[in-house]
């Protein structure tokens, strides 16, 4: 299972990269594989919150249904489920000078014959985890170090 960890850190202020990171819609600006987001339902985001992430991978484009299931003062986890694979994005935050440092952690298992295309994906993964973290520093600003 290709699990991806990156670390960040951005100008933005920790509760809006909280607030932003939430909102799944926005995975369309920094997420590279996303198509569109579109959430289910309305009203405030808050644990249970649902979006209908299409994403694009090696050409093919796929349905994963993502749930909000942590919602923390410095923790935001989205898992997102169809029949070929389960994905986790497990974001930690924490308040530094200038800005919020984001660990964001992808942890992603495929199921039934999708098992099989796990090692090659390794190198895919990587790659996206490194486009993640470079469109999240665009987007909520980098920080100089």
């Amino acid at each position: 299972m290709p699990i991806t960890k990156r670390i960040v850190t951005v100008a933005a202020e920790l509760g809006h990269v909280r607030s932003y990171l939430a909102d799944f819609s926005n995975a369309v600006d920094w997420d590279p594989g996303t198509v569109r987001c579109p959430r289910r339902g309305s009203g405030e985001i808050e644990v249970g919150a649902e979006w209908d992430n299409v994403t694009k991978f090696l050409g093919r484009e796929s349905k994963i249904r993502y749930r909000l299931e942590h919602f923390g003062p410095e923790r935001v986890m989205l898992v997102g489920k169809n029949k070929t694979v389960t994905s986790i994005d497990d974001i930690t935050l924490r308040a530094v000078p200038g800005g919020t440092e984001i660990t964001y952690v992808s942890d992603v298992t495929f199921h039934g014959l999708a098992k099989l295309a796990d090692p090659l994906t390794r190198p895919i993964f990587h790659k996206l985890g490194n486009e993640t973290a470079a469109n999240l520093e665009r987007i909520l600003g980098s920080v100089a170090r």
